[in-house]
């Protein structure tokens, strides 16, 4: 029997995750968690086998939540669910210690062998996902475009900066300072060369990085 825990900050959508994998002999659903807090009293308290850990929750989340994890519960596998479709969120959850990635969309077709297969130690990842992180393990292989520099943490401003999140809005989604928040933004234009806001939007339409279906690739 497979045991998971289901973190994620929308009651409903725990819900029905719980249904789905209800419905399989295989799997439990052992405890439930609404935010970083709440996933890292999970870990501390039971034992279970897949961590299904949505990337945007209050508090602490995202990368910083999944290394948190996994430096407490090595051997504990954790399969990512995310509304981001883009690949730069999948190949830094992996990098930071998940064993899959799985997009909220594709969830209600693809979360029980997502599981399954995290379970039996394998990966759950995109081709798309696999290639990119066979390159970035090459020696020789080119640094790629300026984004790929961004910390983890200036990625997560970066995103929000792109959705229109005011400086102070992101501050207190991540619970961090405003000037913290604002030293980050002010260090990731640095490195993207960009200095305002509409070109930080077409920069991200330009390499792929928006969830709009409407922007190009």
């Amino acid at each position: 029997m497979i045991r998971v825990v289901i973190a994620d900050d929308h009651t409903i959508l725990r819900e029905g995750l719980k249904q789905l994998l209800l419905a399989s002999e295989d799997l439990t659903v052992v405890g439930e968690a609404a935010d970083g807090h709440e996933v890292l009293r999970e870990i501390r308290s039971r034992e279970f086998d897949v961590l299904l850990l949505d990337m945007s929750m209050p508090g602490k989340s995202g990368m910083e939540l999944i290394k948190q994890v996994k430096a407490e519960r090595p051997k504990l596998r954790i399969l990512v669910l995310s509304m981001h479709e883009e690949h730069q969120y999948a190949v830094r959850a992996i990098r930071s210690g998940a064993s899959g990635y799985l997009t909220k969309e594709s969830a209600a077709t693809q979360l029980v062998t997502a599981i399954r297969k995290v379970a039996g130690g394998g990966a759950f990842i995109s081709a798309e996902v696999a290639e990119q992180l066979a390159l970035s393990a090459m020696p020789h292989h080119a640094e790629g475009p300026p984004h790929v520099a961004l910390s983890d943490r200036e990625y997560q401003v970066f995103r929000l900066l792109v959705e229109g999140t005011a400086v102070s809005e992101i501050a207190q989604k991540l619970n961090l300072s405003v000037k913290t928040v604002s030293t980050h933004k002010a260090r990731l234009m640095e490195k993207l060369a960009i200095d305002n806001a509409a070109d930080l939007v077409r920069y991200a339409m330009k390499h792929g990085l928006s969830d709009d279906p409407n922007q190009s690739q």
